[in-house]
């Protein structure tokens, strides 16, 4: 039977930010290969297009930025926001070398406070970042992302889940988020509820396999 409890994160922000930091050099090499196609379902699945004004939600190493800025043009902008300062020079970096960095702005900050008017992107998308943030802050973080969009606007959200098909990879996942959370620091979550319990209408969503299930998820502010 399927456990309804989202555990909690165990480590601050500050310790997050600290890690993530240590490891920016290195985060690809550990991440990239079984990330990157789910995130990438995630991105062709939001759609953004020529004109938008697009946020990223913990960009990481900045991949997701550099398709986000090719895809806005040169009309459009994107905005990015993380807590850790490593990854912002990663993915400056990146952006140099692929000459798009004129059209994004990258900051360093909370995502429980977006630093952003009212009803001022076109779309947000976050891929395996809202399962960081604990549990009491995942609706205040929505919350700020449905503030952010205009009427209309999309978010997209790729996140570990407690949906499909649990079994031991689950389990072993969440042990050792309990056990061992400076060395896993996120857990898997109900991304769908979250996005209704804060006012999102889904437009489109499904369950894709890493080693644990994924959920994708594109929905709209009413």
């Amino acid at each position: 039977m399927k456990s309804e409890e989202v555990l909690r994160v165990l480590q601050s922000k500050d310790e997050t930010r600290a890690f993530y930091d240590k490891i920016s050099g290195v985060y690809d090499l550990l991440a990239e290969r079984s990330e990157e196609p789910i995130r990438q379902a995630g991105l062709d699945m939001l759609g953004p297009v020529a004109g938008n004004r697009v946020l990223e939600i913990g960009y990481g190493t900045g991949h997701c930025l550099a398709q986000l800025a090719e895809a806005v043009g040169p009309a459009g902008k994107v905005f990015g926001i993380d807590l850790s300062e490593g990854m912002r020079a990663r993915a400056r970096e990146r952006l140099g070398k692929e000459q798009l960095i004129a059209r994004v702005e990258l900051i360093c900050g909370d995502a429980a406070r977006l630093p952003y008017p009212d009803c001022s992107m076109e779309a947000v998308f976050t891929s395996f970042t809202l399962e960081l943030f604990d549990t009491p802050d995942i609706p205040q973080v929505l919350a700020e992302c449905r503030r952010v969009l205009v009427p209309g606007g999309r978010i997209g959200v790729v996140a570990i889940t407690k949906e499909g098909k649990e079994g031991f990879a689950v389990e072993a996942y969440e042990w050792t988020h309990q056990h061992f959370p400076n060395l896993l620091d996120c857990r898997p979550i109900f991304v769908r509820r979250a996005l209704e319990d804060a006012g999102f209408s889904i437009r489109a969503a499904r369950i894709a396999n890493m080693w644990v299930p994924v959920e994708i998820i594109v929905a709209e502010k009413a």
